[in-house]
């Protein structure tokens, strides 16, 4: 059996019960309480082999209402969190190697050039879409003029909203302002909006590197892409402002990378890489010895995942406490209180992977009924199986 949670995040959240032999659901429950899974455990009694996900609810659930049953923790969650600590891991170190470019440029901008002027400025638009702009708002003149004959006959806010197919706010604001409200230029808004102080500070210190720049910035949030900043930058700087397009180094390939690209090649197979990657992840290696040493323990972990080599575990969580990794000691400490559905997911074929398909199968259903229905006949549509699809044509 196995049990995971396939309400969406940040919604209430439910739990699935799936036959691991049969590959069939065998209940939906509404929430992922640990007393809910002990009771559904009780009333159906027989539960030898449970494969889950790392909740806590569900490890107390099935100690409860099964406690005969094996626990087998899951190999996707597991190496999930392993790859959460490398992140944090990964962060600090990149965060603290990109500082040191921005300190020099810092020490460096005193001689150069000051920054510019403001970068929001009103939307650029193309003489098409001026034209169009400038014929609707010739219509909204003419459309404000009848509005004041209107009223000035008589008429209603209401009747004129009617007569005029216009809102009956929309007649009522245009009359209180006592003259035709012109429609205000439209600011530009982007992405790039909320780290416009620091590009200004960076400029102020002579930095015109867009692949620093970008590097920089994502470190601190910006979730758009080097072409989307570009363009934006391109647009609202003078043009005599050179903007360089190639890194201050040519070795700091893995400087372009984010902690979360970072940990994606510290768990990946090395023979899986390509050159490039391989590339980015020696220098890696190279920024601090914790890097490396992660990096060598991550592998070990890993490859305990793809071989089922369980027995190797303890002497594994040994070798990360004794380091001074503290991002990992956490991912060692929450193991250690887990240890055997662990072991058992190390070294038993049973996993939560065929659970995907049928948590998909879930949502599929509720769109299907556009995320109205009520839970009882959500949890039906689920169990229902066709059993004419499955017998044999004569």
């Amino acid at each position: 059996m196995s049990l995971t949670r396939p309400w969406r995040r940040g919604h209430t959240y439910g739990t699935i019960l799936i036959d691991l032999q049969r590959h069939q659901p065998v209940d939906l429950l509404p929430d992922r309480e640990a007393e809910t899974v002990a009771n559904w455990l009780r009333e159906h009694p027989g539960v030898q082999i449970a494969s889950r996900d790392r909740g806590g609810n569900y490890a107390e659930g099935l100690r409860k209402g099964a406690p005969g049953a094996i626990q087998v923790a899951d190999r996707f969650h597991l190496l999930k969190n392993l790859g959460d600590a490398v992140q944090d891991l990964l962060t600090r170190h990149l965060v603290a190697l990109r500082r040191k470019p921005a300190a020099q440029a810092s020490q460096e901008g005193s001689q150069k050039q000051k920054a510019g002027p403001p970068i929001k400025q009103p939307l650029k638009v193309t003489p098409e879409r001026a034209a169009i702009r400038e014929v609707r708002e010739e219509e909204r003149l003419a459309r404000y003029q009848q509005v004041i004959t209107l009223r000035e006959q008589g008429w209603s806010h209401q009747a004129i909203a009617d007569h005029l197919g216009m809102g009956s706010s929309t007649v009522q604001s245009w009359l209180s302002a006592g003259h035709f409200p012109k429609r205000k230029s439209r600011q530009q808004s982007s992405k790039l909006d909320r780290f416009l102080p620091y590009i200004q500070q960076r400029r102020a210190q002579g930095c015109y590197n867009m692949v620093q720049l970008h590097q920089e910035l994502r470190e601190r949030g910006y979730p758009g892409s080097y072409a989307g900043m570009r363009h934006i930058l391109l647009q609202v700087f003078p043009k005599e402002q050179k903007w360089q397009r190639i890194p201050s180094r040519k070795d700091e390939s893995h400087m372009a990378l984010s902690a979360r690209e970072a940990m994606w090649l510290f768990l990946r197979r090395p023979e899986k890489l390509t050159a490039k990657e391989r590339q980015s992840l020696e220098q890696l290696c190279q920024i601090h010895e914790e890097v490396a040493l992660a990096y060598h323990l991550v592998q070990q972990f890993a490859e305990m995942l793809r071989t089922r080599s369980g027995g190797q575990l303890d002497a594994w969580l040994d070798a990360v406490l004794a380091t001074s990794l503290t991002d990992l000691h956490s991912f060692a400490k929450g193991i250690k209180s887990d240890i055997e559905a662990v072991e058992a997911g190390l070294i038993l074929p049973w996993s939560n992977g065929m659970v995907e398909g049928q948590v998909n199968r879930l949502k599929l259903i509720k769109r299907q009924m556009y995320g109205r229905a009520k839970f009882d006949l959500l949890r039906l549509r689920v169990l229902h199986r066709d059993v004419s699809s499955h017998t044999k044509c004569a």
